[in-house]
């Protein structure tokens, strides 16, 4: 299940300064939130908007799903929580797309 969720933006980059463990263990928990609450299968895009602090996301609500009722706004959901955001503080637009396959 490599590669199920890309990130894209800015948010790439925080995994890129995250290191390589944290970049593991965030694929990790992309995948547990992907297979936990959407097809695996199917592609779709959710565009999320949190508060970035103290290094983590939070008070996430999704503003735009391509696939509503299908579980990829929980899963997004699931996976902001895991998501390494560095310094960045402030309101944050997280775009995610997940490519299905």
């Amino acid at each position: 299940m490599k590669n199920i969720i890309k990130i894209m933006g800015g948010v790439a980059l925080s995994l890129a300064f995250a290191g390589a463990s944290s970049a593991a263990d965030f694929q990790e928990s992309m995948s547990k939130c992907l297979v936990k609450h959407a097809n695996t299968r199917d592609a779709a895009t959710v565009m999320l908007e949190c508060t970035a602090e103290g290094g983590k996301l939070t008070g996430c609500k999704v503003l735009e799903d391509s696939k509503a009722g299908k579980g990829f706004d929980k899963a997004a959901l699931c996976v902001a929580e895991a998501l390494p955001m560095g310094s960045k503080t402030g309101v944050v637009k997280v775009p995610m797309r997940f490519p299905g396959g």
